[in-house]
């Protein structure tokens, strides 16, 4: 998405100095009013997230850790130096008693550790989506402690996949700084701040039983505070956006409340939840996913406000003496163009993240509306249009905010210092839009 965040304030040239004068009364008016709406919500959400702290005690939940093993058994890592088909090392005991010998893929690998060569049985299913080639770095299960008179004590178990990841976040990173410069950096600096609440706050949360729609609510405007702050500084600007963020937020969750109950999203549909059922007796499949739906259109609600507020902006500062009406009307027609992509981008996301799922269900040859109602896609079809409902009105309601702000700040023109839209409309300068709009 595109967004237009140039900086407007320059300090020196529009008075905002300490050697300029005192901005303007619609300055701090319109200021004022912005930060008696939003003081109380930042109050209120500091409140909630120490009531909501999660305690840390985990001894009523039973995890089993996946990665675990019996005494004497290890997993190892290893790079792969050839690949063969033949007789499985596991099957060499069944050859002995007089049964066939059963083929499979053998990569032979080369221990991290030292020492010779190991023969690793691959899986089917490795070898029918990928197979192993030389010079992949794996991980397998060494049984030969255990089984030390056996062949076949050696199974593949996965790729060491850091060495791509690694290489991956570091050219987003590049990029988004060498094109976003210090604004950029800021973004990925708040993102790695969201996650830390994310991970210290809302998941241990809801591991513990806390309500998931405040939960929710309040990690998310813990979030959205601080990305956008961070990443966009504190003006006017911003505030407009954080509001129309929040009245998002709150259609959404809302929303995702409602239709999480009415629409029977008990979240039973893969090994994960499963697996969560059984951890303990406080975890609530539906209220995961009910906090799943609140936290899943944040990235796209922040996009589409701070870009709808900077519309505003930049529409104003080009026809300052455009009425109020038609200033609306005029950003109201990006933000539906805006509406119409955002849509799509929420749900080719998500038709992405569930194609396997999708692949499937076709496969079955049902008919499409019971395939989009089914327990396997119906998560993510609420989770698309819950999301775009919020995203929807956002817009509108930012836009509003936007205006009324923009209109009662005015605008100085920086050539003649005169106020701008009575240089419009012909009316004399007054005091009012003596400073740009982004103080």
């Amino acid at each position: 998405m595109g967004h237009s965040h140039a900086h407007i304030l320059d300090p020196a040239r529009d008075g905002a100095g300490p050697q300029g004068p005192r901005p303007p009364a619609s300055n701090r008016r319109a200021n004022l009013l912005l930060a008696l709406i939003l003081l109380p919500v930042a109050v209120a959400t500091v409140v909630g997230m120490v009531l909501l702290w999660p305690s840390g005690d985990r001894s009523h939940l039973a995890v089993s850790d996946p990665w675990a093993t019996a005494p004497g058994v290890r997993f190892d890592v290893g790079t792969v130096q050839r690949v063969a088909t033949e007789a499985c090392p596991s099957s060499q005991p069944a050859v002995a008693a007089g049964a066939a010998a059963q083929e499979c893929m053998v990569a032979y690998t080369q221990p991290e550790a030292g020492g010779a060569e190991v023969a690793v049985e691959v899986t089917p299913e490795i070898v029918k989506s990928r197979g192993v080639e030389a010079g992949d770095t794996i991980r397998y299960l060494n049984l030969s402690r255990v089984m030390p008179e056996q062949d076949g004590t050696f199974v593949f178990v996965d790729f060491v996949r850091s060495t791509p990841i690694v290489l991956l976040a570091v050219l987003y990173a590049v990029v988004v700084v060498a094109v976003a410069r210090w604004r950029g950096l800021r973004a990925l600096l708040g993102l790695a701040g969201a996650y830390a609440v994310m991970a210290m706050f809302i998941l241990p949360g809801l591991v513990e039983g806390k309500p998931p729609l405040l939960l929710g609510l309040v990690g998310s405007v813990v979030i959205m505070i601080g990305v956008l702050y961070f990443a966009h500084g504190f003006s006017a600007r911003t505030s407009t956006a954080l509001l129309g963020t929040l009245f998002g937020l709150g259609v959404t969750a809302l929303l995702g409340a409602w239709a999480t109950d009415a629409a029977y999203l008990i979240g039973v549909g893969d090994e994960d939840t499963y697996q969560l059922v059984n951890m303990g007796d406080q975890i609530s499949l539906s209220g995961i996913i009910m906090c799943g739906l609140i936290i899943s259109g944040l990235g796209v609600l922040n996009d589409v406000t701070i870009t709808q507020s900077s519309a505003v902006w930049e529409m104003y500062e080009l026809a300052p003496g455009v009425s109020t009406r038609r200033l609306f009307a005029g950003a109201m027609r990006v933000g539906r163009d805006h509406i119409a992509s955002t849509v799509y981008t929420i749900a080719f996301a998500y038709a992405g993240a569930a194609l396997p799922v999708l692949i499937l269900v076709s496969l079955y040859e049902r008919p499409l509306f019971d395939t989009l109602t089914s327990g396997e896609l119906a998560e993510e079809v609420v989770r698309t249009l819950v999301g775009s409902v919020g995203l929807v009105l956002a817009i509108p309601m930012t836009t509003l905010v936007a205006v009324l702000v923009v209109k009662a700040m005015g605008i100085r023109n920086p050539e003649t210092g005169q106020d701008a839209a009575a240089a419009g409309t012909g009316r004399p300068p007054g005091r009012r839009g003596r400073r740009r709009l982004d103080a």
